[in-house]
C-alpha cells in the first residue's frame, strides 16, 4: 500500500474501526478474559496478539516466561521485526488490529490524538499499575492531555563514548570532550581528525548528526516541541545547534565523505569506529555500552563525559518504547496484563538475572538494562553492576546511571510524526548543502505547523 500514513490512518479510523471494534472487554475473536465491557479487570486468557515485539533475546524472554507463569491460559503471539507504521495503520484499517503494540513513545501522542489506541485509565485502575514507579519523562511522553496512553518499557540516555587510545595518540584527555564549549570541542575535533585526502582515516568528534539534532537543541536550550504540543523547530537557538553541526561535519571532511565514513562502519561488530580507534569521542545512547562489553577483550580502550549543556549542567534526550493497546483490540484485558508484568520490578530482576548468565557465560561486563522503572534499575545495578573489571566501562556506566535522572523528553504531540519527518528532512537538507539551516528549519517548522493545525486534538 503507498498510502501516506496519515490518510490510512484516517481511513483506518472511519471504516475498520467501526465496523470491526468490540469495545473493551470484548469477548470476540481472541477472548477478553473474564471482563465486563469497559474494564480491564478479570483473569487474562484467550489469544494475545502484540505488534513489534521480537522477544528474541535472554531480556525479552527472561520476561516473557514470567508473564506465562502468572497468566498460564494466555496464547501470546508475536512478530519477530520491529514497529511498522504501515502494517500497523493497514491492520486497523482491515478492522483487524493486534491487541498490543510495542512502539516508540515518541509515536504515542500522533496516535493518541488520531484515537488510534486508548487511554490507558481504566488499565491502570483495574489492573493496579503503580506509575509512581516509572521515571517522570517516560510518563510524560505517554501523556496526552492528562490521560495515560502507553506503559513506558526501555528508557535511552546518551553520553559521550571516548576512545582514548585516540587521544593519546593526539595529546588530548577524555577532558577534552566536553559539549559545554562549542568553539572548544571544534578545536579538539579538529586536532584529532586525520584523513587521507578525501578519505577519512579518524574523526575527532561526530556530532551523531541527524539523529542527535534534538540533543543539540536541548542542549543549546531549545525547547523542540512546546507545552501544548506546537512544534518550535525554528527557535534560534535549534538554528545555532545545526549550524554548530554543520560546521563540525565541514571541519572534519564534509558530509558526503564524512557519512561515507561512518557508513563503513559495523556498529554492532567488532569494526566499529571506538574500538577500531577511527573515532575519538561521539555521543551515544546508553544501550550502546553494553554492545561495547561484548568486545572488552579485543582493543576497546573506552572513556566517558557526560553530555552537557553550555552552562555544564548534565543533559539528555530521552528515548524508549511503550506499550500501546489499539482502539478494536479483543484482548484488552490480556494487553493490560502483559504491560504492567513485563514493566514491573520483579520481572525486570529475573530479565537481569538471565543477561547476567550471559555475561559470565561470555566473559562480559554486566552494564546494566536501563529502564523506565526507577525501583528496576537500583536493583540491577546494585545486585548486578560490579565495578572493577575495567575503570573506563565503570566511567561510562556510571555516567549513564546519572544520565538518567538528567534526561528530558520531548512533549507529546498530536503531530509528533510529522515534527520528527519535519526536522529529519531540514537536518538533511542542510547537510546535503541544499539549504541553509535557517531556510531548512524554517521550512520544517511551517511543515510541522500545518501538520499540527490539521491534527485531530483528541486524548
Amino acid at each position: 500500500m503507498r498510502q501516506r500514513p496519515a490518510v490510512l490512518l484516517a481511513l483506518a479510523l472511519t471504516t475498520g474501526l467501526a465496523a470491526g471494534c468490540g469495545g473493551v472487554g470484548s469477548s470476540s475473536g481472541g477472548g477478553g478474559g473474564q471482563a465486563t465491557a469497559g474494564s480491564y479487570a478479570g483473569t487474562p486468557t484467550g489469544d494475545l496478539n502484540i505488534m513489534g515485539f521480537g522477544g528474541e533475546d535472554e531480556v525479552a524472554q527472561a520476561r516473557i516466561d514470567t508473564f506465562q507463569k502468572s497468566a498460564s491460559g494466555v496464547k501470546v503471539t508475536h512478530n519477530k521485526g520491529d514497529f511498522d507504521a504501515q502494517q500497523f495503520l493497514t491492520a486497523l484499517a482491515s478492522g483487524n488490529p493486534p491487541d498490543l503494540v510495542y512502539m516508540s513513545r515518541a509515536l504515542i501522542g500522533t496516535y493518541a490524538a488520531q484515537g488510534a489506541i486508548q487511554p490507558l485509565t481504566d488499565c491502570v485502575k483495574d489492573q493496579q499499575i503503580d506509575t509512581s514507579q516509572y521515571r517522570p519523562a517516560a510518563m510524560t511522553s505517554v501523556t496526552l492531555k492528562n490521560k495515560v496512553y502507553g506503559i513506558p518499557e526501555f528508557y535511552t540516555v546518551t553520553v559521550n563514548l571516548i576512545d582514548t587510545t585516540s587521544l593519546k595518540e593526539a595529546g588530548l584527555s577524555s577532558a577534552d570532550i566536553q559539549t559545554k564549549d562549542w568553539d572548544a570541542l571544534q578545536a579538539t575535533a579538529t586536532k584529532l581528525y586525520k584523513a587521507n585526502g578525501n578519505q577519512i582515516q579518524r574523526v575527532g568528534y561526530d556530532t551523531k548528526i541527524p539523529d542527535s539534532f534534538p540533543l543539540w537543541a536541548l542542549a543549546n536550550g531549545a525547547q523542540l516541541v512546546k507545552d501544548d504540543g506546537a512544534p518550535n523547530l525554528n527557535d534560534p537557538k535549534a538554528v545555532e545547534a545545526l549550524d554548530f553541526n554543520l560546521k563540525m561535519v565541514q571541519a572534519q571532511g564534509g558530509w558526503t565523505n564524512f557519512k561515507s565514513w561512518r557508513d563503513s562502519f559495523d556498529i554492532f561488530g567488532d569494526q566499529n569506529a571506538i574500538t577500531t580507534h577511527k573515532v575519538g569521542g561521539v555521543p551515544m545512547e546508553s544501550f550502546y555500552v553494553n554492545v561495547l562489553a561484548g568486545f572488552i577483550n579485543k582493543g576497546t580502550t573506552l572513556d566517558s563525559t557526560m553530555v552537557t549543556d553550555r552552562q555544564g549542567q548534565p543533559v539528555s534526550t530521552v528515548g524508549g518504547q511503550a506499550w500501546a493497546i489499539p482502539k478494536g483490540a479483543k484482548n484488552p484485558v490480556a494487553a493490560c496484563a502483559w504491560a504492567k508484568t513485563m514493566t514491573q520490578t520483579d520481572t525486570w530482576m529475573a530479565a537481569a538475572k538471565a543477561r547476567a548468565a550471559t555475561v559470565e557465560k561470555k566473559s562480559s561486563l554486566f552494564t546494566g538494562l536501563y529502564t523506565a522503572n526507577t525501583k528496576a534499575d537500583a536493583q540491577i545495578r546494585e545486585m548486578y553492576v560490579k565495578p572493577g573489571k575495567d575503570p573506563g566501562f565503570d566511567k561510562a556506566i556510571a555516567n549513564v546511571y546519572a544520565a538518567l535522572d538528567a534526561g528530558k523528553a520531548l512533549n507529546p504531540s498530536a503531530a509528533g510524526a510529522e515534527i520528527d519527518a519535519a526536522w529529519k528532512s531540514a537536518v538533511s537538507r542542510a547537510l546535503g548543502g541544499a539549504q541553509s539551516p535557517q531556510a531548512a528549519l524554517d521550512q520544517a517548522q511551517q511543515e510541522a505547523q500545518a501538520a499540527f493545525d490539521k491534527a485531530p486534538k483528541n486524548g
